[in-house]
Formats: C-alpha cells, structure tokens, sequence
C-alpha cells in the first residue's frame, strides 16, 4: 500500500522541464528516461547501503515521472498527442501507468554530490504501442489480397527534405486525399509493433534499425507532399497499395526516409 501511495504521489508532482530527462529514439523505438534520487546516509542511521536503497528508489520513482511526461509529448497522429488522448481518457493513462512501471532499469550511478541516477528504457512495441496507437478509420480492408501478388514485402516512403514530425500513427495519403495506409489497415500484430511506421535517414540506416520492417523486397516511393507526420505519394504509386489489403500493410512493415 506504500508503495502504491508513494507511486500516486510522485504522479501527481507538478511536472519539470524535461529536456534532459527524457526522449523518444523513433529509429529504436524507445522512450529513454533519467530519474535522479539523493543518497542521505543521515535518514538511513549511518547506514550507506541502506541509503543507496533509498536513493535508488527515489530515483526510479523520479524516472517514472519523467517517462510519463516524456509519453505525454509522443505524437499519435498529426495534431494529437499521447498527452491530450490521455487526458481525455483515464483508463488509457492507467493503462500507460501500468505499462511504464515495468520499465528495464540500467546500472545506478553515483555521484560525489550524494545524488543517484538511473537511465531507464520503455520499448514502444508491445503493451505501449497498442494501448497508445489510434484505432483509425477509412483504410480498413476486409479481407487480405494473396502476399504473392503483392508489389514488394515492404513500404518505404522516401520523405527525405521535407518537414516530418514523427509519430506512432502517421498515415499515406494519394494526392486526392484519399488514405492508402494508417491505423486502420493494422492487424493486432501490427498495432504492437511499435508504430505504424518505422522511421530511418536512409535505407542503409533502415536496414540496420528496422530490418524486421524493410524485409528483402522493399517498394521505395517517393513522398510528393508531407503535413504534420502524414504523407502523401503519388495517385500512380497509391493505385498499386489502395483498397488492396495487403499482409505487409496489416503487419506495419512501413518505413519512412526523414532526415
């Protein structure tokens, strides 16, 4: 019961600036996350491994926050936050709550100013990324078309000198508008896969960070148009994955080229 009371406590803490506490790695499909505690060897009646104990947890706890805050700046889609659908959405920021208290903790570290840090990882695939990913509308199809026929293994979207705000649910669009792929098109697998697209400088860097997604026979095309974290390819590139319901699509085996 402690715990949880002291769990709930450190929630509710006013949020800091977390500038050099957290951030999102989209190319390892990270949330990485810093917390810092205070070894007060006074508190803990002289004894120095008692305090460290203290402090580590302290610092875990701080780092909680700092996962959570950095969540919270994750964009969904274009124009929404994790932050904002969690506001709106109390079960979906306990969900989110749940997940992060699993985080991997690396080795602590302690400094001669008595403080104690620890660097703590959240993978964005998995239990985050379907509690978090939209469940989108529009590109949903039905049923799936025959892998063979497909006119690659993956999709790559080369956005390379445009303005990309990356995202977990960014979507394809023709240049009429109309959605080729989002998070709709997903299947359950698909919405735990950390995103509806992996996200990479080029196709060397994709191949080393988001191989299980590039797959042996990409379909690179060329992004006529970005706005926010959704982009926009050509109609003639568009006719060839529109309405198709193809497995690769469901399985969020996208890649998109930003720099």
């Amino acid at each position: 019961m402690r715990k949880l009371v002291a769990l709930a406590a450190v929630l509710a803490l006013p949020s800091a600036a977390l500038a050099d506490s957290g951030a999102v790695d989209w190319q390892q499909k990270v949330v990485k996350c810093t917390g810092t505690g205070a070894v007060n060897v006074r508190d803990a009646d002289g004894n120095v491994a008692v305090a460290r104990i203290g402090a580590e947890k302290a610092a875990k706890l701080d780092a909680l926050r700092n996962c959570l805050e950095t969540i919270k700046g994750i964009q969904l889609e274009s124009g929404k936050s994790a932050g904002s659908a969690m506001q709106s959405d109390s079960a979906m920021r306990a969900k989110v709550e749940g997940v992060i208290k699993k985080f991997t903790v690396a080795k602590p570290r302690y400094y001669g100013d008595s403080s104690v840090e620890v660097d703590v990882t959240v993978p964005l695939e998995g239990a985050l990324s379907e509690v978090l990913m939209p469940k989108g509308e529009g590109a949903t199809t039905p049923a799936s078309a025959p892998a063979g026929d497909a006119p690659g293994t993956s999709l790559v979207v080369d956005a390379r000198g445009q303005k990309v705000t990356p995202a977990l649910a960014p979507r394809v669009f023709d240049e009429s508008g109309n959605e080729v792929y989002g998070p709709g098109t997903l299947s359950e697998a698909g919405r735990k896969a950390g995103g509806a697209a992996a996200y990479a400088k080029d196709l060397d860097g994709a191949k080393k960070t988001a191989a299980d997604r590039l797959r042996d026979k990409p379909l690179v095309v060329r992004a006529v148009k970005v706005s926010g974290s959704d982009v926009v390819i050509s109609s003639a590139d568009a006719k060839s994955l529109a309405g198709k319901g193809w497995p690769f699509l469901a399985e969020a085996k996208v890649v998109i080229l930003a720099d």
